[in-house]
C-alpha cells in the first residue's frame, strides 16, 4: 500500500477536498516511519515544505485505527499564538472525526480543559510552561490523562534544544513517563537546524529508542536578499529627525504594498520605526497600514494583529521582535525586513522562510542605520561590526551553514526548577529518592552526586526547602513564596534592557541591572554607576577611568561562534563587490575595508591604540575569547584586559602593557597551552539563568567554565 492509501479515511477525503496533486516526498518518508517501525523521528525540512502535515497525519491515522484510552497526542509548542495557530489546521482536518483537539494553556477556555479533564481523548496542544503548572498541582490528573499517551510532537523544536527551556520539557517529558509507566514517540519538527546528531540525541533522551530523519532532499526556496545602509547624526543632534528621514523612508518605499513583517531586535526600535512608517503615510496621504507586535502587547492585541495579516487583503506591515518569528501562519508574506542584524544565521533563516510561499522567491531587505564617528574616534569604534556580521551571516546562510547545537552539560539552576516542581508535586521525598528520581533524568545526567548534595544544602540554608524530623525534604517557608507564583512555571527571564547614560548621552543598553558604586567595561571604557532609575530602567554612569572592573559582564547567554568571526574577517579582507549589497552599502564596506588596510589589521594579531594599550584580534568565538582574556589575567596581572565591543566580542584590549608583553603571553599560550585552574576567572562568575540566585557560586562557576570557555578552540587560533 502507497502512504497515502494507509491514511484513515477522512484524511484521503481532506486532500482530495484541498486538491492536492500528491503527498509530498517528507510527507511519504514519515508515513513510512510512523507506520512501520517504533523510532522516533525528527522532520527537518525548509519552511513551507508540508512538516506539520508530514506528522500529524500518520499519528491521527494511527490513533484514529487504534483509539488510545487516554489522550493520544501531546502537541507541545513555544507560543500560544503557535498552537492557536495549528489548532485551526488540525481542527478542521477531525471535522469528520471523533477526535478532538484541545489548547492546554493559560489563554484556553476553563470549559474545554473540563471536558478533557471529564473524558481524557484525542489531541491536546499546550507550551511546557503549562505542562509545569500540570504536573505540580494536578499530578493524579495528569496521569489520567496521559496514561495511554502514544505521541509527543515538538513543534519548533531547535528553539527548545539548546536552552534552559528545553532542559525543562526534556525534564517534564521524563517525569511524566515516571508517573504514567508509559514511553510515547516523540517528533520533533523544525526548518533550522545545523546539527542533526545533537538534534536527535536530545529527542530521544529517556525514550531508548532510535531516532530518524529522513533525508528527503528538500530544497530552500530561492532568495532574494539586498542589504542598505544609511548614515544619521547622533541622537542629540537637532537635526536628527531630518537626518533619520532617508533610514524611514528607505522602509516605508520597501514596504509599500507588499504584506511584510519589519523585524528589529529590540522593542523600543519596533515603536520608533512604526511611528515614524505612519507619520511618512499620513504625510503622503496614504492609508495607515501598520501594526505592531512584540512582547509587550497585551495578548488580544497580538491575536488582533495575526488575524489581521492571515485574513486582510490589505498590504499590511507588521514591525515585530522575535515573537512573529516561528511558524505563525500569517498568509502569504511578500517581503521580511530586518532593521540591523539577525542574532544568528539560524534566525535570518527562519525570518527569511516567512516570505514566498505563494510565488516561492523569498525576499529579505536588510535596512542599518549607522552614527558617523568623528574623524578622532578609534577605528574599532568607526566599524559597525554588526552591519559586517550581518553581510557574513548572509554568506554563511547562502553555503547552507547554522549554528550548532550547544547542549548546557551543568543547568544547575534548572536542576533547582525541577527539584522544587518535584517536591511540589509530591509533598515530600528523601534526598536519596529525588538524588535517583532527578538524576536519573538525561538532561542532568552529567550533574553528579556531590553536585547535588551541595545544591540540596545551599537550597536548605536558604530556606527554599526545609527537612522533615523523619529526614525528608519539602518545600520551605520562602519556597512556598516562589512555587506560588506563576511566573514559576517558566525557567526563561523576560528579556529588560537597561539605558547606559553618562548625562543625556546613550553609552549602550545591558540586560543586567548593576547595582551603585559597580565598575564595569562597555564600549571599551570603565564606567561607576553612580544612580539607578529602576523605573525607567536608565543607569547612569561616570567615567571610571583607570580603575579596574568589578563586575564581569561575560556573554550576555548568545554564544558567538569562531565560523561567523572568521566570516566576518573574509568579508573585511576581500576585494568582490557583494551582490546583495545596495550601493549604499558596497560603499561602506570599501571604507571598512580602507580602514581596516590602514591600521593593518589583518596583518598583525596585535595592534597598537596607545602606548601602553594593545589589541588583540584573532576572529575567535566567545568560549575562545573568554579563555584569552582569563589566561592574560593570568600572565599579565594588574592590568586591564577586556573584550570589546560589549555586544559582539571581537577583540581584547589590553591596558598597561607594552607589544613585547603582550606577545610574550600569547606566545606562552600557544606554547604551554593553559588549563582551566590556571586560568584566573573571578569566583562569582555565573552565566545568566533566572534561578541562579539559589546555586551555589562554585557550581554556576563550574557551569559557566564548561558552557562558556574553551581552551583548546583559543589553543588552535593563535
Amino acid at each position: 500500500m502507497s502512504a497515502f492509501e494507509k491514511l484513515a479515511p477522512f484524511i484521503q477525503d481532506y486532500i482530495w477536498r484541498n486538491e492536492w496533486n500528491e503527498l509530498h516526498e517528507v510527507q511519504v518518508a514519515a508515513c513510512d516511519v510512523v507506520f512501520n517501525s517504533d523510532a522516533n523521528l525528527l522532520i527537518a525540512t525548509p519552511t513551507a515544505s508540508g512538516k506539520t502535515e508530514a506528522a500529524f497525519l500518520p499519528v491521527i491515522t494511527k490513533i484514529y485505527n487504534d483509539p488510545s484510552a487516554s489522550v493520544g497526542v501531546l502537541y507541545i509548542a513555544p507560543l500560544k499564538a503557535l498552537i492557536n495557530d495549528q489548532y485551526v489546521r488540525i481542527d478542521e482536518l477531525l471535522k469528520e472525526a471523533d477526535i478532538p483537539v484541545t489548547p492546554w494553556h493559560g489563554d484556553a477556555s476553563q470549559s474545554r480543559k473540563n471536558k478533557i479533564l471529564k473524558n481524557p481523548k484525542g489531541i491536546m496542544q499546550t507550551t511546557p510552561e503549562s505542562l509545569e503548572a500540570m504536573l505540580m498541582k494536578r499530578k493524579q490528573d495528569a496521569v489520567r490523562l496521559f496514561s495511554d499517551l502514544r505521541f509527543v510532537i515538538i513543534d519548533e523544536v531547535h528553539n527548545f534544544i539548546d536552552g534552559d527551556r528545553g532542559i525543562q520539557l526534556a525534564s517534564l517529558l521524563e517525569r511524566l513517563q515516571t508517573l504514567t509507566g508509559h514511553i510515547p514517540r516523540r517528533i520533533g519538527l523544525s526548518a533550522t537546524l545545523g546539527d542533526m546528531a545533537a538534534a536527535e540525541s536530545w529527542l530521544c533522551g529517556g525514550t531508548k529508542r532510535t531516532c530518524v530523519t529522513p533525508n528527503v532532499g528538500a530544497e530552500r526556496r530561492r532568495a532574494m536578499i539586498m542589504v542598505n545602509h544609511f548614515y544619521v547624526l547622533p541622537e542629540s543632534a537637532n537635526e536628527e529627525r531630518k537626518s533619520m528621514l532617508p533610514f524611514f523612508e528607505s522602509l516605508y518605499d520597501i514596504t509599500r504594498g507588499k504584506k511584510s513583517i519589519v523585524f528589529s531586535n529590540r522593542r523600543s526600535d519596533v515603536e520608533r520605526n512604526i511611528a515614524h512608517l505612519k507619520e511618512i503615510a499620513e504625510k503622503r496621504k496614504e492609508p495607515d497600514v501598520f501594526l505592531v507586535h512584540h512582547g509587550s502587547i497585551s495578548a488580544e492585541n497580538k491575536k488582533f494583529v495575526e488575524t489581521q495579516m492571515k485574513s486582510s487583503e490589505k498590504p499590511l506591515v507588521t514591525g515585530a521582535t522575535v515573537t512573529l518569528e516561528l511558524g505563525i501562519d500569517l498568509g502569504d508574506l511578500e517581503r521580511i525586513v530586518q532593521t540591523g542584524c539577525p542574532h544568528s544565521a539560524a534566525s535570518l533563516a527562519q525570518r527569511l522562510g516567512r516570505s514566498g510561499r505563494k510565488n516561492g522567491l523569498s525576499e529579505m531587505y536588510f535596512v542599518f542605520e549607522e552614527v558617523k564617528m568623528p574623524e578622532a574616534a578609534a577605528f574599532y569604534e568607526s566599524i559597525n561590526w554588526l552591519f559586517v556580521k550581518c553581510i557574513a551571516l548572509i554568506e554563511l546562510y547562502r553555503e547552507n551553514w547554522l549554528e550548532p547545537i550547544a547542549v548546557d552539560r551543568y543547568p544547575y539552576g534548572v536542576l533547582f526548577h525541577q527539584t522544587m516542581s518535584f517536591l511540589y508535586s509530591h509533598g515530600e521525598a528523601s534526598p536519596e529518592f529525588l538524588a535517583q528520581s532527578i538524576l536519573s533524568e538525561s538532561v542532568f545526567s552529567n550533574i553528579t552526586k556531590d553536585d547535588y548534595r551541595d545544591l540540596l544544602r545551599y537550597m536548605l540554608e536558604k530556606k527554599q526547602i526545609e527537612r522533615t524530623d523523619s529526614g525528608k525534604l519539602l518545600i520551605g517557608s520562602r519556597g512556598e513564596y516562589l512555587t506560588n507564583h506563576y511566573d514559576f512555571y517558566s525557567v526563561f527571564e523576560t528579556q529588560v534592557e537597561y539605558s547606559v547614560r553618562e548625562g543625556t548621552h546613550e553609552i549602550g543598553t545591558l540586560s543586567a541591572l548593576m547595582p551603585p558604586e559597580t565598575t564595569f567595561v562597555l564600549w571599551g571604557k570603565t564606567w561607576i554607576v553612580a544612580e539607578v532609575d529602576k523605573e525607567r530602567k536608565i543607569m547612569y554612569v561616570q567615567s571610571a577611568q583607570g580603575k579596574p572592573p568589578t563586575k564581569w559582564g561575560g556573554p550576555g547567554g548568545g554564544i558567538e561562534y569562531t565560523w561567523v568571526l572568521r566570516k566576518m574577517r573574509a568579508v573585511i579582507a576581500g576585494s568582490d563587490e557583494n551582490p546583495d549589497l545596495h550601493p549604499n552599502a558596497a560603499d561602506r564596506v570599501r571604507e571598512i575595508r580602507r580602514m581596516v588596510r590602514q591600521t593593518r589589521l589583518l596583518d598583525d594579531a596585535i595592534f597598537e591604540i596607545a602606548p601602553d594599550t594593545f589589541g588583540v584580534a584573532l576572529w575567535i568565538g566567545t568560549k575562545a575569547l573568554n579563555a584569552l582574556v582569563f589566561a592574560l589575567h593570568a600572565l599579565l596581572p594588574n592590568r586591564v584586559v577586556f573584550a570589546l565591543p560589549y555586544y559582539l566580542p571581537l577583540f581584547i584590549i589590553v591596558r598597561g602593557v607594552t607589544r613585547d608583553e603582550l606577545a610574550q603571553a600569547l606566545e606562552r599560550i600557544q606554547s604551554s597551552p593553559p588549563t582551566v585552574e590556571s586560568l584566573r576567572i573571578p569566583d562569582d562568575i555565573a552565566p545568566p539563568g533566572k534561578y541562579n540566585a539559589w546555586v551555589p557560586e562554585h557550581l554556576l562557576r563550574k557551569q559557566y567554565i564548561n558552557k562558556y570557555i574553551d581552551i583548546a578552540e583559543l589553543q588552535s587560533s593563535i
